[in-house]
């Protein structure tokens, strides 16, 4: 049993509207805030909290026990734990998983990620599917205010200067964030499997707006050299590389404020090289054919999401993690707005059958393509894993 399992502090947390939940910390005490998301997958919580598109993010996981499986040295997205908070209902008393390496708390506390626990995560789901994401804060040890730990509930005096931390943190909404996620400077990744210390099928620029480390790997055992590239990367440096293809990763932010990687993408159309786009990179491409961009009420985040391929009919189940979409005609083709109609037409190929959410794009006079959703997510679902298989044809048709 963990230590800290018997004797957990007082935690507060707080929602910008007011509302409020009292629980015990969970993980590093302290003082977090960021806005509050729900993720609804029932495993792979190693991967959500180390995927970088969670910058600035509280993570509430509607699964009710969390830990179980510990952490280990495999399965993370990235480095480190991007999360700005976490919240759970009921944490492991123990790691139970022959892969396991540590528990999952004592990781929370080595990274400074402030965390609750015991608190009604099914209320705090609705309460946010009703009243849409927002900024929150965590405040547990020395952070909590004097009051928060009264019989009766937190003062009012104590909610009040949680709440004044709270709304004054920035709104996700204008917030560019992928330059604070990406790599420092830019590595490659060489074929592998059985591609291994072979020539390269393709060669890939992809730049890394949050990218996680199963994407490389996915084009890399399918015979691909992949140079992942810093969010600062120009055109000219993407096109010394002699790319057969340019991929712009998954990310934090809001896309309205790409306003960097929407040029640079469109220099990648204009010099005709086929292009793959996943979720940030998806709503980037739909800003470069000149769609706007719109923020979800509480967005997508899980493993659980049924997306319709429009061209085969199917229908595919989903990882997601994103809280802005891209506003696009999707009944019928329509004319790339940026331009005049510079770069075409263009077709939703991919629809959520949830609410009818733009999930893809595809232009279809440039070889160019995104998704919304995760078509490389750990620990699955890998309904979409043959988009990989596509960007490599598109290449070699491109040549």
């Amino acid at each position: 049993m963990s230590e800290r399992s018997s004797d957990r502090g007082t935690a507060l947390l707080v929602l910008e509207d007011g509302y409020v939940l009292r629980g015990r910390s969970y993980g590093a005490t302290g003082r977090t805030v960021g806005e509050i998301v729900f993720n609804t997958g029932m495993t792979g919580y190693q991967e959500t909290l180390t995927d970088p598109s969670y910058h600035r993010q509280i993570v509430v996981q509607t699964a009710p026990h969390i830990g179980n499986t510990g952490v280990n040295d495999e399965d993370p997205e990235s480095s480190r734990i991007w999360v700005a908070g976490y919240v759970v209902r009921e944490p492991a008393r123990r790691a139970s998983s022959w892969r396991s390496r540590r528990e999952l708390e004592d990781e929370l506390v080595n990274q400074d990620v402030v965390g609750l626990c015991e608190v009604d995560t099914r209320a705090l789901t609705r309460h946010l599917r009703e009243r849409g994401a927002m900024r929150a804060g965590i405040f547990s040890g020395d952070a909590l205010p004097a009051g928060a730990d009264d019989a009766g509930g937190p003062s009012a005096a104590a909610v009040q200067i949680c709440l004044e931390a709270v709304r004054s943190a920035p709104q996700m909404a204008g917030a560019a964030l992928a330059a604070e996620v990406t790599t420092p400077q830019g590595y490659v990744v060489e074929p592998s499997g059985e591609f291994a210390g072979r020539e390269p099928v393709a060669v890939v620029a992809a730049i890394d707006l949050g990218i996680k480390n199963r994407t490389p790997w996915q084009l890399a055992e399918r015979g691909v050299r992949v140079h992942v590239l810093p969010q600062s990367t120009t055109l000219d440096q993407v096109l010394a590389l002699h790319p057969d293809g340019v991929f712009f990763s998954n990310g934090p932010g809001d896309p309205g404020t790409a306003d960097r990687e929407v040029e640079l993408l469109r220099g990648v159309l204009d010099a005709g090289l086929p292009f793959f786009g996943i979720c940030l990179g998806n709503q980037v491409f739909g800003r470069a054919l000149g769609y706007g961009t719109y923020k979800l009420g509480y967005g997508h985040r899980g493993v659980n999401q049924p997306v319709l391929d429009r061209a085969t009919g199917k229908v595919e189940i989903t990882a997601h993690n994103h809280g802005f979409a891209v506003d696009a005609p999707v009944e019928e083709p329509s004319l790339a707005p940026y331009d005049g109609g510079r770069y075409g037409r263009v077709e939703v190929s991919h629809v959520g059958l949830n609410d009818g959410v733009v999930e893809g794009l595809r232009a279809l006079d440039l070889p160019a393509f995104s998704v919304q959703y995760h078509p490389e997510a750990a620990a699955g679902p890998h309904d979409g894993e043959h988009l990989f298989d596509r960007f490599v044809r598109l290449m070699k048709e491109a040549r």
